[in-house]
């Protein structure tokens, strides 16, 4: 390699690891930091290397510093039951990879996109990951659904974090002749095989490798796994309970329209539970209790709450934020509902992310105000510690048809 190459190689190199080594620190800011140091007037934090170095240090150095003026930040809100990423147009079947019928081993992270238009979009409502799941084709039903997976917003290669990050099943109301006690008593079978596995002696030998699906079930007795149980109806969330207390599962429900009638029991279980802050009618007889007023009634009574956008959410992860607000407006606390899309999330399924303490994951967004404000708009956003766009494919279509254009004007009326 020449000199003159090798010149242009270190400059890269040391290039890029100044980059990553620059610090950042956020002056004058307020921050909700959903630790026990709570919401911190006129902080300073101080991010480098992917982390937050320290909170209100007594003086610090930095090679970029912002002054806030007051303005708000939280941790990087946490998106989840979707097919982020997996989707691009659901009408399109080659765009789609979320929905596949090969059962628990499913795991559709090597098919995450970085760079789906989506993305950015989301990235605008203040949302830095993603738990994507999968879900069965269109008609089909089933139990096992397959594996959870975790990845950054940052639209680079690489931004998929965590993979099997849970188990998803579908216990909830069943199509045609199949019926809801006939999939809870396949999960409980395949779980009561499994333990019965482990307790055996056959199963010591060396010769005896477990299959894959043997060891996400071994996991998933384990507590390592979490399971995520699609299920609304009250009586069958009672059923779940029982479940994890006979199996010692790691559960989480999601849906879980009748949770107020059994939000004791979910309470006194610590199951996190996920559900849609706007649904306020019922879809069928699992979710006649459907109110806007639910989150907040779950919150009261000390259940984990979990808030995410109706349906699967792809195309509308952006609005994650204004649901929350309904919420607020629907007897939530303001702090709970933040906790709701950040740090609630990362504590339910083990992962790195809601809060803003020294070490913990960069991921912050700072606010022009209130979050849950309609007229609230990202001032800056940080993923991973470092600063990213909030530009999404809908500004440029807006500055395509507002701006003069030697361009063909297309469909603009």
């Amino acid at each position: 390699m020449n000199k003159f190459k090798l010149s242009i190689l270190t400059g890269a190199l040391l290039g890029s690891s100044a980059a990553f080594a620059q610090i950042t620190a956020i002056t004058n800011v307020t921050v909700h930091t959903h630790t026990d140091q709570g919401v911190l007037e006129n902080a300073t934090v101080v991010m480098e290397g992917g982390k937050i170095k320290s909170i209100n240090p007594q003086s610090f150095e930095a090679d970029v510093t912002i002054d806030a003026n007051g303005k708000v930040m939280t941790p990087g809100l946490i998106g989840s039951m979707n097919h982020l990423g997996l989707v691009e147009v659901g009408a399109v079947s080659r765009s789609v990879d979320a929905y596949d019928k090969s059962g628990i081993e499913f795991d559709p992270s090597s098919a995450f996109n970085p760079r789906s238009s989506l993305i950015p979009y989301a990235r605008k409502g203040g949302v830095t990951q993603n738990i994507s799941v999968p879900s069965l084709p269109w008609g089909e039903s089933g139990v096992f659904m397959g594996l959870a997976f975790v990845a950054d917003l940052s639209g680079e290669f690489g931004s998929v974090t965590d993979r099997k990050t849970a188990l998803i099943v579908d216990l909830g109301a069943a199509s045609g002749d199949a019926s809801r006690a006939a999939a809870l008593q396949s999960f409980t079978k395949k779980l009561a095989e499994q333990e019965k596995k482990l307790k055996s002696k056959k199963d010591k030998k060396k010769d005896a490798d477990p299959s894959s699906e043997e060891k996400l079930l071994t996991q998933v007795l384990k507590g390592e796994l979490p399971v995520v149980a699609y299920a609304s109806r009250a009586s069958q969330l009672l059923e779940l309970l029982a479940l994890k207390e006979k199996f010692g599962l790691n559960l989480i429900i999601s849906g879980a329209d009748d949770a107020v009638l059994v939000k004791e029991q979910l309470a006194k279980a610590e199951v996190p539970v996920i559900v849609s802050a706007i649904s306020n009618l019922p879809t069928g007889f699992d979710a006649l209790h459907a109110h806007l007023g639910n989150a907040g009634e779950l919150e009261k009574a000390g259940v984990k709450v979990i808030l995410n956008v109706s349906g699967d959410g792809s195309h509308n992860v952006y609005q994650m934020r204004f649901d929350a607000g309904i919420a607020v407006a629907n007897g939530m606390t303001h702090d709970g509902a933040l906790k709701a899309m950040t740090v609630n999330v990362a504590d339910a399924f083990g992962i790195e992310g809601g809060k803003i303490a020294k070490g913990e994951r960069a991921d912050v967004v700072l606010w022009t105000a209130d979050p849950f404000e309609f007229s609230t708009r990202i001032d800056k956003i940080w993923i991973n510690g470092e600063q990213v766009t909030t530009e999404s494919r809908h500004d440029k279509l807006r500055e395509r048809y507002t701006t003069d254009s030697n361009m063909p004007r297309a469909y603009t009326k």
